[in-house]
């Protein structure tokens, strides 16, 4: 088999992603686990995240088999993957734009919980960084269907496999992860 960005990446998750401690970490879906991904180490490292971008881009979103004219997730941890993708589609002569869904509607200004050109697109694939029970995600795609934009699969890096995916698909989101977690130890 050809080396794959998959494989760069999984490399680069078991060096500086995952940790395990005796003592749980706090997750933000508020459970606790003894592992712990903080999947930034390779989001906010300009190589790494142009990788991660080529990763979906070429090996996972071919096989969604879905039109979609952006992309985006709940802040912060949708919105570096979001504006990779973005990019990396724009290099290849394609206009995917990037969406920023706020966690709440911000109280100045105009108001918006969703920033980006929200109002040209009809569907978004929304895009999380780590899913464990899906919550921000679920929040993303609820903010994104109130203002009519279509939402039916997801991406995400790594999914916990705690109920994340099983609470997307009862909403009618189809996730797709690079990884599971079950493969780090």
């Amino acid at each position: 088999m050809s080396h794959s960005y998959r494989d760069e990446l999984f490399q680069w998750m078991k060096t500086y992603v995952y940790r395990f401690s005796e003592t749980p970490f706090r997750l933000a879906s508020g459970l606790e686990s003894q592992h712990y991904f903080n999947c930034k180490e390779v989001t906010l490292h300009p190589l790494r995240l142009s990788i991660l971008a080529e990763c979906f881009i070429e090996e996972i979103i071919p096989n969604l088999n879905i039109e979609f004219e952006a992309v985006g997730g709940l802040t912060l941890g949708a919105d570096p993957i979001a504006y990779a993708i973005s990019l990396a589609y724009q290099k290849r002569g394609k206009t995917i734009y990037p969406l920023v869904i706020r966690k709440e509607s911000k109280g100045h200004g105009t108001g918006q919980q969703i920033e980006g050109f929200w109002k040209e697109v009809k569907s978004c694939l929304v895009v999380d960084d780590v899913i464990t029970t899906g919550g921000s995600t679920l929040k993303a795609v609820k903010v994104l269907r109130e203002v009519g934009i279509q939402v039916s699969k997801g991406i995400c890096i790594l999914d916990r496999e705690e109920g994340g995916r099983e609470n997307l698909e009862s909403e009618n989101v189809s996730m797709s992860s690079i990884f599971a977690k079950s493969e780090f130890f």
